[in-house]
């Protein structure tokens, strides 16, 4: 007998599931899991999160895009939300998480994808395009970049704090650094409240599992040498030449990636583009506005 590679999602606890009531189900990858919503039936559209969330953040937008008639895939990234949280923090690389999404779509066995990404979401499936573009339809991207840099890149006061040694591994692991502050890159400060932080904080409540979060933002250049740089060559040339219907959604009030817009405009051209007053999560301040996006794109 073939060996079954999904198995039931592990139960979330009764003030989660009141708003977040999906259908979800884990993969099995060797020695990794990977918890995913598997919600509707249509085309596909594929959502992936990024630092230091889980697919809770696409609540609002899969309650909007399933009356849409589509079916929808938010994945956990290893080290976050219910999927699997190795310790060695060399584990992750922006190629690991591309591998690890580009194999779970293989063994769903999806094809016309429509992908979305935000924050590290955003290179991470453009990545997965670029290794296995036949499965792409079109894309969203909101708050991210899969821009390679050519000059030094410009690093915001949170990446240098996370590449200091043990203040950072002191914050991440001991306070949870950035959950308490996650208001902070908002348009709307209220837009996560005491309500979604205690969501957001559920799958690292231990200690243990918080490695994934310093990880993924030391995964961001300090120079042209660090590893990332080549991997987003790749996502970088795919999106260039991709000619498929791509839509970009910004919340231009964020700190972080708010400024990345107009080198995604250059990769995209073509593509429309939605300027709001959100800040970076801007799943939790304007769904419908993403949700339209990715209905268009469809």
């Amino acid at each position: 007998m073939a060996e079954t590679i999904f198995e039931a999602a592990p139960a979330l606890p009764d003030w989660i599931t009141e708003q977040f009531p999906y259908a979800r189900r884990v993969f099995r990858n060797g020695p990794h899991r990977i918890h995913f919503v598997d919600e509707g039936s249509g085309p596909v559209v594929l959502l992936q999160h990024g630092n230091p969330t889980w697919c809770y953040l696409w609540r609002r937008v899969i309650a909007r895009l399933i009356p849409g008639g589509v079916r929808i895939i938010a994945p956990d990234l290893i080290g976050l939300g219910l999927s699997s949280k190795p310790r060695d923090p060399a584990v992750h690389t922006l190629e690991f998480h591309a591998n690890q999404i580009s194999a779970l779509i293989g063994a769903l066995q999806l094809e016309s994808v429509t992908i979305v990404g935000q924050d590290w979401g955003g290179p991470i499936v453009g990545l997965a395009a670029a290794r296995h573009p036949q499965w792409i339809h079109g894309a969203v991207f909101a708050n991210t970049t899969l821009v390679q840099p050519t000059k030094q890149p410009r690093v915001t006061p949170f990446h240098r704090f996370a590449n200091m040694p043990f203040f950072s591994d002191l914050a991440f692991k001991q306070f949870l650094y950035p959950m308490p502050v996650l208001h902070k890159v908002q348009g709307d400060p209220e837009s996560i409240g005491r309500k979604e932080k205690r969501a957001y904080r559920f799958p690292l409540r231990n200690r243990a599992d918080r490695v994934a979060p310093l990880a993924l933002a030391r995964m961001v250049p300090l120079n042209l040498e660090h590893p990332t740089v080549t991997s987003l060559g790749d996502a970088d040339a795919w999106a260039r030449q991709f000619r498929g219907p791509v839509r970009l959604v910004w919340g231009m009030k964020d700190p972080i990636l708010g400024r990345s817009l107009k080198k995604m405009k250059e990769l995209f051209p073509a593509a429309p583009v939605t300027e709001t007053d959100a800040g970076h999560f801007l799943q939790e301040e304007v769904p419908m506005v993403l949700a339209e996006a990715i209905l268009k794109v469809i």
